[in-house]
């Protein structure tokens, strides 16, 4: 919380005005974020104040906002059931488009550390592999010494 803020707290606190004590509440959010009065700035995180309240579309509080929720869902299951195809082999098309154009997004490794990287997994697979070899030769004459 900056100075600024405290010191509108606090002449909010001096004030006896709830008017004046409930405006400061409903802006916190937007000063927390350095906008100035006027000016909302978008905090990245959707508020819980903004989003319909169940309570409120099941008593028909707020209709527009009911609906507009369905009217989306359906306009998304008409997208996803038209960009379907029946045709397996337009299925099969469409997938091998999407996978070049990932595969172009790609940056792929040059020749030199490819090297690197090979020869550091590899020398990690041998390091893992005999330590992994050297605990079941201890533990099996480990059993071999307890049982006899």
């Amino acid at each position: 919380m900056s100075k600024r803020d405290r010191a509108a707290r606090a002449k909010g606190a001096d004030d006896t005005s709830t008017d004046k004590a409930g405006e400061l509440e409903g802006r916190e959010n937007v000063e927390e974020t350095g906008a100035e009065s006027g000016e909302v700035r978008p905090s990245g995180k959707r508020s819980s104040r903004r989003r319909p309240s169940a309570s409120a579309s099941s008593t028909g509080g707020d209709a527009g906002t009911g609906t507009g929720a369905t009217v989306a869902v359906t306009e998304r299951k008409k997208k996803a059931d038209a960009g379907q195809s029946r045709n397996p082999f337009v299925r099969i098309w469409v997938f091998l488009q999407q996978v070049v154009a990932e595969l172009k997004k790609v940056i792929w490794p040059t020749r030199r550390e490819m090297i690197t990287y090979t020869i550091v997994v590899l020398i990690f697979v041998i390091v893992m592999t005999a330590f992994i070899s050297g605990l079941d030769l201890v533990f099996a004459r480990g059993v071999l010494w307890l049982f006899g």
